[in-house]
């Protein structure tokens, strides 16, 4: 990694915004990388808006505050329409194409709608969408392991939501193989 990525995530409460957030900050520091997770919450619990930043890096961060993000999460079109201005040069946005039906074309980023409700529903439970989406996100960037994610996620379900480990991953190779068959790649 040469330098800090930058990572927006973002939607409304309940969309698995933060979960997704966490479990690339838990990642980085799983693989020995220095990383800063962020959280911001709309007043409300649920419906309300939710995003996070992560910065991750071989160097020491310095600042968990950034303008633009190398790469958007976009779980809802009012983060779209919030974020995606502030992309970095050669960035990548990544948006919900179940929800988001029309995006700006936005020179020198690469943005691909992904229709992670749609997909999570064919696997049975619209709240693994946001594994979807990770899935999407890993097979695109290639920034972790399979091993790596599948280790943390296993910690963050603890043994109290162990049951849900096998949907969360089937949820998560639903992502990798949609990019695969769409032949999409991202330096």
């Amino acid at each position: 990694m040469a330098k800090a990525k930058t990572i927006r995530v973002a939607g409304f409460g309940g969309q698995g915004v933060m979960m997704f957030g966490q479990l690339l900050a838990y990642s980085a520091t799983h693989d020995n990388l220095n990383c800063l997770w962020f959280p911001s919450y709309g007043p409300e619990t649920r419906g309300g808006t939710a995003n996070c930043s992560v910065i991750i890096s071989e160097a020491v961060i310095n600042s968990p505050v950034f303008k633009n993000s190398d790469h958007l999460i976009a779980f809802n079109g009012p983060s779209m329409e919030k974020f995606q201005s502030r992309m970095a040069h050669s960035g990548l946005i990544l948006y919900n194409a179940s929800l988001i039906k029309e995006v700006l074309t936005i020179p020198d980023v690469l943005v691909i709608g992904i229709p992670v409700n749609d997909i999570a529903t064919e696997l049975g439970s619209v709240q693994v969408a946001n594994m979807v989406m990770l899935g999407s996100y890993l097979e695109l960037t290639q920034l972790f392991k399979m091993e790596t994610i599948e280790t943390i996620l296993k910690k963050f379900l603890g043994e109290r939501k162990a049951h849900m480990l096998d949907l969360n991953l089937q949820a998560i190779a639903a992502g990798r193989e949609f990019i695969k068959k769409k032949g999409v790649t991202y330096a």
